[in-house]
């Protein structure tokens, strides 16, 4: 983000910092869902804080890429607000939506000149109508939750308005630090469980990212422990009752649709009469049609549901049992024991890639003609194994990982999702796997093997389109490094001898070449001769996997 940022002076907003921020914090609350989910023990100890706000955020994200590209500042805070009251999951996910509406609400009304709009602006008075709105959305807001949090970090920017935008992002993220560690003080229900505040940990989350965003240094925070244990199980012994500060049998969610902003004080008040932990936002501003999303712990769900079709068109009504999930959670009779201690399951395409991840090691999901969340449980299933590692390796959205994970995780199976977004990537942490090691030791080794490897693909260009290299023709081949398109040529051969020197550029042991069905084996030969000529001490391994979709892959260590 140098364009924008450079770390001394505020700078005008960019839209693209949203995007980039969105995708941010839904990384940091996949990798931190397990940890956020042990903490939740306020207000019902369902261990799905973390994913609510996990799912919450991943629907934002995606709605900031789905908007065009030359949409402002403003759109984009608007498609993502839209997409997480949309989607919001639990009340802490339904907060944290109001959060982006907040920010988005001050995109709109600080300026109508997008190029005057700064980061210091959107982030202090973003935060301070999130923080506002949150409040209001809680029918009995509570000190010590993620509330507070969030408040103390609108107070924050407002206070360094002035500072730089790293250093406003620092304070705000330190102060939510020191407001996080203070929530005990504040909240009987986490000082009796020795916890600190779930969803005041999913914000500064999300306060850690912009940091990391802006300045390209992400914080390093100590683990929370919880009285959970096992990312999210419920560490109860099997005659303990679901106890928590609610007695109310039920979650309910649903949207609501067609409701006069006023209106919604009369709902409220009749939530409350039956349940609590109510929870309403959305977007009342322009009068009348507007989307709210409700949430409600109640004993009698129906009443909570006629509540709302008596006042607009519901959709997406969603009931959970707080008794029934504790009981899944801690013990699945249903499900036979584990034949096996241990499983790594890889998602690949191409036959060539099958045999030599089967040879690896690895159970083989094949993903040719498409990928379905079902269809990966259900391979998981198949390993019969207590601790399963899952590489979907691109080929499925965080979200859909996400719902693997709930549906496949038992008492008896732990299930590791690790961030691999190639096969090149997935084979250097297989490379490493080590069945004899404990599972924590071993699946660090992986997640470290294939952070450490850069890749990159060639495909064929099907449209006309810019890039960052300039603009391509139909029938290009194009090289990339990620996402991004580095390298632009009419033929095999000159984009994959490019975009090897491009991933060596910055130095490499060892460079792994996945070669697709469609590959020119003039290519193969001038990036050998290539590796043997300009890079004599690096060793090169190639592999005929035979995917489809890519031209090759190309991993360097």
């Amino acid at each position: 983000m140098e364009s924008v940022f450079d770390g001394g002076l505020t700078r005008t907003m960019n839209p693209q910092l949203l995007r980039d921020w969105a995708h941010a914090a839904a990384e940091g609350l996949a990798s931190l869902r397990g940890e956020i989910n042990d903490l939740n023990v306020f207000p019902i100890p369902d261990s799905d804080t973390g994913s609510n706000m996990l799912f919450t955020m991943t629907a934002a994200a995606e709605a900031a890429d789905r908007v065009a590209s030359e949409t402002g500042v403003a759109g984009v805070a608007r498609a993502m607000a839209d997409a997480a009251v949309a989607a919001a999951h639990g009340n802490s996910g339904i907060i944290l939506a109001q959060v982006l509406v907040g920010l988005s609400d001050a995109a709109e009304l600080i300026t109508t000149d997008e190029s005057q709009l700064t980061f210091n602006q959107l982030w202090a008075a973003g935060l301070r109508l999130g923080s506002l709105a949150a409040v209001r959305a809680v029918s009995e807001p509570r000190e010590g939750t993620v509330l507070t949090v969030v408040r103390v970090g609108a107070e924050t920017a407002a206070a360094n308005v002035h500072a730089s935008a790293g250093d406003l992002a620092r304070a705000v993220a330190d102060e939510c630090a020191d407001a996080l560690e203070k929530t005990p003080e504040q909240l009987p229900e986490l000082a009796n469980a020795g916890v600190v505040d779930a969803g005041g940990r999913g914000f500064l989350v999300l306060a850690d990212a912009m940091v990391a965003v802006l300045t390209g240094v992400a914080q390093r925070r100590r683990r929370y422990k919880g009285i959970l244990t096992g990312g999210g199980e419920p560490g109860h012994q099997d005659n303990d009752p679901c106890a928590g500060s609610s007695e109310m049998d039920f979650e309910v969610m649903y949207l609501l649709d067609g409701t006069a902003g006023a209106q919604i004080g009369s709902l409220r008040e009749t939530l409350n009469a039956i349940g609590d932990a109510v929870v309403i936002v959305g977007d009342s501003s322009s009068g009348e049609g507007e989307r709210f999303s409700v949430h409600v712990h109640t004993s009698d769900p129906g009443l909570a549901v006629e509540a709302g079709t008596v006042r607009g068109a519901i959709s997406d009504i969603r009931i959970s049992c707080f008794a029934l999930d504790a009981i899944r959670a801690q013990m699945d009779t249903a499900e036979p024991p584990p034949r096996h201690k241990r499983a790594v399951v890889a998602v690949v395409t191409g036959e060539g890639a099958a045999e030599l991840f089967a040879e690896a090691g690895a159970v083989v999901v094949r993903a040719d003609d498409g990928l379905t969340a079902s269809a990966l449980a259900e391979a998981i299933r198949a390993t019969h194994s207590a601790h399963v590692v899952v590489m979907a390796n691109g080929k499925l959205s965080s979200q859909d990982l996400v719902t693997v994970t709930a549906e496949t995780r038992s008492a008896q199976r732990s299930i590791v999702l690790l961030p691999t977004s190639s096969m090149v990537q997935c084979l250097s942490a297989l490379a490493v796997h080590d069945p004899a090691e404990p599972p924590d030791p071993d699946t660090y080794a992986m997640a470290e093997a294939a952070a450490g490897t850069r890749w990159g693909s060639l495909v064929r260009a099907g449209v006309r389109m810019m890039t960052l290299a300039g603009t391509c023709e139909v029938g290009d081949v194009l090289g990339l490094i990620g996402s991004d398109v580095l390298v632009v040529a009419p033929d095999q051969t000159g984009a994959a001898t490019a975009l090897v020197d491009l991933m060596l550029a910055t130095g490499g042991e060892l460079v792994t070449i996945m070669a697709g069905g469609a590959v020119d084996d003039a290519a193969l030969d001038a990036v050998t001769q290539q590796m043997r000529r300009s890079y004599p001490g690096v060793e090169l391994a190639i592999y005929r996997t035979g995917q489809s979709d890519q031209l090759l892959q190309i991993g360097v260590e």
